[in-house]
């Protein structure tokens, strides 16, 4: 069994126990486990747990609240379980699986509820399983149908791997298929069909052509995406082929809504059939907000929009603005050679502490 988590002694230690606990999506149990021992012996904090889904609030009748957020589980290990520790060019690394996504953010979570007995703003402490497999096992949106209101709030954080800089709100994702259909035949007697792989062409080159729109959304500068991802197609090497399908994958701006994000893609490929097979909103930064300008100041740097889709979409849909922050280099997530440097775990509790203390 593990040793107990020290929540108040070195939070790079901390980072460290709790990459040593195997964590992989599907058994998050043991290291729900430990968070859970952890935090219940701390008055100031109402502890509450929903299967491996850990959240710890202070109810000290602060006028607004503010969520912060991470998710347990990693992608499979690849023989980088335990963690070690290397010091180069001047600066500690912790490496292991997940010492970049997230438990560099997790344990920044950890170290600050419990060194926060009276914050600023009442604050809920979220803990989930399920991030990194199928949306159906993701424990926050589990949580936000059976209890939505540990979710409410004026601002929110996840601590996702930014390298310690802030990165507002989240682009949304579409998936579609472009199905076209032709007449299969004898490749030596091709004029009797129709090739549906040749009718591809029209659809790359308009794909090629298109300018992808730059969007300021709350001050941050959203860039979008449209491109061909998968292709497939064909029967045999003599037979002209009578199906060809190509994916596309669309990155929009939280100012469109998936509706409008749709009627765009569809404007863009009109006159060709498409079928949407996958949608998730953005989410705006919302660094217009009091709670946020106050992060803002407490953090410093230059925020930038985030360029993917992450949990704080979940956040937005109930009209909670939210940006992610936390340790570690966003580039390296589920490579091998994960990695986190201590002195952005450091930093980011730092700011945390700054900015809710």
């Amino acid at each position: 069994m593990a040793a107990p988590l020290d929540l108040e002694g070195d939070v790079v230690a901390l980072l460290r126990a709790l990459v040593d606990v195997e964590s992989v999506s599907g058994n998050e149990r043991a290291v729900t486990d430990l968070v859970e021992q952890a935090l219940r012996p701390y008055a100031h904090l109402q502890v509450s747990r929903y299967g491996n889904v850990v959240v710890a609030r202070t109810e000290l009748g602060r006028d607004e609240r503010v969520v912060v957020a991470g998710h347990l589980d990693t992608v499979p290990i690849a023989a980088n379980v335990p963690s070690r520790v290397t010091e180069e060019d001047g600066r500690t690394l912790v490496w292991g699986r997940g010492a970049c996504d997230m438990k560099g953010g997790v344990a920044v979570q950890l170290a600050a509820a419990a060194a926060l007995t009276e914050p600023r703003h009442d604050l809920t402490w979220i803990f989930y399983d399920g991030e990194e497999i199928e949306e159906d096992h993701n424990g926050l949106k589990a949580l936000a149908a059976s209890h939505p209101e540990h979710l409410d709030a004026v601002f929110a954080v996840l601590c996702e791997p930014t390298s310690a800089r802030i990165e507002g709100g989240c682009q949304g994702t579409m998936r579609a298929l472009v199905e076209l259909t032709g007449v299969a035949a004898h490749s030596a007697r091709a004029w009797k069909g129709h090739n549906a792989i040749h009718d591809a062409g029209a659809v790359l080159q308009v794909l090629a052509d298109h300018t992808p729109a730059e969007v300021l959304v709350d001050g941050l500068t959203y860039r979008e995406g449209l491109n061909a991802v998968r292709i497939g197609g064909g029967i045999a090497g003599n037979v002209i082929p009578d199906r060809c399908e190509i994916e596309v994958n669309y990155r929009f701006a939280p100012d469109k809504s998936p509706e409008q994000a749709e009627a765009y893609l569809r404007s863009v490929l009109a006159g060709f059939p498409v079928q949407i097979t996958d949608a998730a909103a953005g989410a705006r930064p919302g660094l217009d907000q009091p709670a946020a300008a106050e992060f803002l100041a407490a953090v410093g740097g230059e925020p930038s929009a985030k360029f993917g889709w992450t949990d704080v979409s979940r956040f937005s849909a109930r009209g909670v603005p939210a940006v992610n922050f936390g340790p570690g280099d966003p580039n390296l997530a589920h490579a091998d050679d994960e990695r986190c440097p201590a002195e952005e775990v450091v930093a980011c509790r730092d700011a945390l502490l700054r900015w809710l203390g």
